[in-house]
């Protein structure tokens, strides 16, 4: 039978080989790495003792994001993620407030038309510290993984804000399982318009 080895095991075999190393010193070497140490949090919990700091946007509102998280600048907002965990703001316009009985009519087909493979869960109104709000839960795919192409089930609030004629819409993304309930209520009760 023949046996399928790694290309970087066969490279380190051929290392020991040139310098006369017997076969005994790769399975030492090899056996020195240590165990990783397991993940403090499950993956996508964000941490209880998180620390959260200000971002004050361009378009004019202030939100609570977790420090030491990236951030990218998109169209109209800004992208702060860590792993899977993602929270995106995008500022918009309306003539009027975007309510549950509305939303089939635009929030809903615009967030299915550009999510991937979009399972909706409730549409409700809700009143947040920074106002009233449209409230969507619902599943999504990731975007596929660069390195591996490998997508993930996430699920997603999110929270559309109005004030005088602008929009907010706040959206929290998480793999699906994690314990975000406490964190995500405080980053959505944060926003504050200029």
């Amino acid at each position: 039978m023949r046996q399928h080895r790694h290309p970087a095991i066969l490279a380190l075999i051929a290392a020991f080989a040139s310098v006369g190393s017997p076969p005994t010193m790769l399975s030492t070497a090899i056996a020195q790495e240590k165990l990783v140490a397991p993940e403090k949090n499950p993956p996508g919990d964000i941490p209880d003792d998180q620390v959260f700091i200000d971002y004050k946007a361009p378009a004019g509102f202030t939100i609570k994001v977790p420090e030491g998280w990236s951030r990218v600048e998109i169209p109209n907002g800004a992208r702060f993620f860590d792993k899977y965990d993602q929270i995106e703001m995008t500022a918009g316009t309306a003539a009027a407030a975007p309510r549950a009985a509305s939303a089939k009519a635009a929030e809903i087909p615009a967030l299915e038309k550009s999510g991937h493979a979009v399972k909706l869960g409730t549409v409700q109104d809700v009143k947040l510290k920074g106002g009233p709000a449209l409230h969507i839960t619902y599943l999504a795919n990731s975007e596929p993984n660069p390195v591996t192409n490998k997508r993930i089930r996430l699920e997603h609030e999110r929270f559309v804000f109005f004030n005088q004629g602008k929009t907010i819409t706040l959206d929290l993304a998480a793999p699906a399982g994690a314990d975000n309930v406490d964190q995500w209520q405080l980053i959505s009760n944060s926003l504050r318009w200029h």
